[in-house]
């Protein structure tokens, strides 16, 4: 028999079988997830290891889709699969071809060369790469190198050469030549692009209809090209206003999600309405696409400015690193920035430069001004005030100006009469420009460029600042026949009309400037004259309309204001005002003083009074915002403060009816 110890060891070992038995499924189980999960990961570890690899293969798909995406009109999805080709078959011709191709659609044109170099290096025949080369160069502003290399380019690719060699003509000063080339072109076949390129000329040379016209006929012809329709929301934009270019804009984006171009159009448009918000995220998606985008810092830097933050605006401009330094808004923000900071002789630089390329643009001008004179140069202010203070209708801000300049320089006689003007409440109707330029000098530019309709305009203008209507109609008559498209040839022509009294026959020039670009000045002259002539319904409706398309824009809602406040409806104009006091700030004397009228009439004579003491504060010698106070302290009960202001106003404006009312009903 086993002894006690042996049967004791065989019990053990009987346990300890019995216990692997029933542990053996729960081990196995374990080390089999152990053994997955190891595979797992080094599964995950194999397709990182081999994405992150060149793979041939995977790039003929890349290279199909993007093809694919390519004819469909998307050139950002395309140029993204491209890359990724590019990146997984680097020494792959084609692909650095066609990347190059999407390089251009984006208008990068240093990164579509570089790419172009890569293509050849790899193998590329270099004979079918000259038109690609001249549209880099184009878009690197080389035009007078990517003419003849436009020419050098195959037949089989003459229509898209034609159309490189058009543009380069058009930016190198040729805009004539441009036009002819692709017109010749579109002679032999109808073209989409080509069609786009003329609309894009067209509209250039100032000829808004005829642009419009092109567009059309080629978005008939092909709705898969986001520049041709973002091209068709600009048009929009200038003939009919923001809103109604909005979903041209969309269309453009839903066919090339990624379009930078068509993203820095929606966002300045977005931020002319001020929608602020969407105007940062679409200039933002706009930089993700093309990196390092002049306007995209720009437009943000716009944003910032208007926000406050001048240093971070003033980052953003740097960051443009020169390429807007001749663009007029670049110009404008950065010397208001300068202005702001106390940098006065770097602003009046940037606005003189500003007034320098836009004669003709008395704010521009009033700006120069003011720097000029906040820096001690008051001579040198009064010469660029000069073509305003000769004007009949100078705001109060620019007479002001020239006053204050006056006085620094010891003329008090003269800014004496320079205040007195800008203190009075009533101006006569806009005059149409303001020129030191004689006509004998203006007459010779036209000789010196027959056919130049800037050279006529210019000699137009030069007619009616001398008061020579009559020799400036037969000239602008010949411009808008010769124009009918142009906003600005209809414009001239009413404003000669308008000189000579013939307001009918201005007021439809002024419609058809109206219809071909309906712009702030557009706007005002139409609705100045239709209301002159009689059809206040019709310039209320004009003024409806540009509001409802331009709601953030401040001339149209002052205009509004006005007439708010003629009809009595002081409820409508004290929304109107505060809206535009919120905008401008408490330093607009006429805002604050017709809220202190309005809020009088209303019956709130507590903010009636606050309002017509910080406006008085500003003019204490504006009859209207003397008067506006005076009525307020009437409605708040303090007849004899009211009494005394009410007898300045009437001082300060012999006459004025309404000055006469409001006294004559304090008893």
């Amino acid at each position: 028999m086993a002894s006690t110890a042996e049967r004791r060891r065989t019990r053990w070992v009987r346990r300890r079988r019995r216990r692997w038995r029933l542990s053996a499924p729960w081990f196995r189980r374990g080390a089999l997830a152990l053994i997955a999960l190891a595979a797992l990961a080094a599964l995950v570890l194999g397709i990182r290891h081999w994405r992150a690899m060149p793979h041939p293969s995977r790039a003929r798909g890349e290279i199909v889709s993007a093809l694919t995406l390519y004819r469909a009109g998307n050139m950002s999805g395309a140029r993204a699969q491209a890359a990724a080709a590019v990146r997984d078959k680097p020494d792959w011709p084609l692909a650095h071809a066609l990347l190059a191709r999407l390089y251009l659609a984006a208008g990068n044109g240093a990164a579509a060369e570089a790419e172009l170099d890569r293509a050849k290096s790899t193998g590329f025949d270099p004979a079918r790469l000259h038109q690609l080369y001249a549209e880099a160069w184009l878009q690197q502003d080389e035009a007078d190198q990517a003419i003849p290399e436009a020419d050098r380019a195959l037949h089989r690719y003459a229509g898209y050469a034609d159309r490189v060699k058009a543009r380069a003509l058009a930016a190198s000063g040729n805009l004539p030549a441009g036009r002819a080339l692709l017109e010749a072109l579109l002679a032999d076949a109808p073209d989409a692009a080509a069609w786009a390129d003329l609309a894009r000329l067209r509209r250039q040379s100032g000829d808004i209809a005829g642009a419009d016209d092109a567009i059309g006929r080629a978005l008939a012809l092909s709705r898969r090209d986001a520049g041709a329709l973002t091209l068709k929301g600009e048009l929009v934009r200038d003939r009919y206003g923001l809103v109604a270019a909005l979903p041209w804009f969309d269309a453009a984006l839903k066919v090339d999600p990624g379009n930078p171009d068509t993203l820095l159009a929606k966002a300045a448009t977005l931020g002319d309405l001020g929608r602020y918000g969407a105007m940062l995220d679409a200039s933002r998606r706009a930089l993700a696409e093309r990196p390092n985008d002049p306007m995209a810092y720009y437009l943000q830097a716009v944003l910032a400015a208007r926000a406050g933050n001048d240093d971070l605006a003033r980052d953003l401009l740097d960051k443009t690193d020169g390429a807007l330094d001749d663009m007029p808004g670049a110009l404008l923000l950065g010397g208001a920035l300068d202005f702001r900071n106390g940098a006065y002789q770097q602003a009046a630089d940037q606005w003189g430069a500003l007034s320098g390329s836009q004669p003709y643009n008395l704010s521009a001008r009033r700006l120069l001004g003011a720097a000029l004179l906040a820096g001690g140069s008051a001579d040198d202010a009064l010469d660029a005030l000069r073509p305003i203070g000769l004007r009949a209708d100078a705001d109060a801000y620019s007479l002001t100006l020239i006053a204050r300049a006056f006085e620094a320089e010891g003329k008090r006689d003269w800014a004496a009469g320079f205040l007195d003007r800008a203190a009075s409440p009533s101006r006569p109707s806009s005059a149409p420009f303001g020129t030191d330029d004689g006509v004998t000098t203006l007459a010779g530019t036209v000789n010196a460029a027959p056919g130049d309709p800037v050279a006529e305009l210019g000699l137009i203008r030069g007619f009616l600042e001398a008061g020579q209507a009559g020799a400036a109609l037969g000239h602008a008559r010949a411009l808008a026949a010769a124009s009918p498209g142009s906003p600005q040839a209809q414009t001239v022509l009413g404003d000669t009309l308008w000189a000579l009294g013939r307001f009918p026959e201005a007021t439809a020039a002024y419609s058809r400037a109206a219809n071909l670009d309906f712009d702030e000045p557009a706007m005002l002259r139409l609705v100045e004259a239709l209301d002159r002539t009689g059809h206040r319904d019709q310039a209320q409706h004009a003024l409806a309309l540009f509001l409802s398309q331009n709601p953030a824009n401040i001339a149209a809602r002052r205009l509004a204001a006005s007439w708010q406040l003629a009809a009595h409806d002081w409820p409508a104009a004290i929304d109107t005002l505060e809206g535009l006091r919120r905008t401008i700030g408490n330093r607009d004397a006429a805002i604050l003083g017709e809220l202190a009228l309005a809020h009088a009439e209303n019956g709130d004579a507590a903010i009636a009074t606050h309002y017509g003491a910080a406006a008085y504060r500003l003019a204490p010698m504006n009859p209207a915002i003397v008067d506006a106070y005076g009525w307020a302290l009437a409605k708040a009960g303090d007849r004899d403060g009211a009494r005394q202001l009410l007898v300045k106003a009437a001082s300060l404006a012999p006459g004025d009816p309404g000055i006469a009312a409001h006294l004559a009903a304090l008893g």
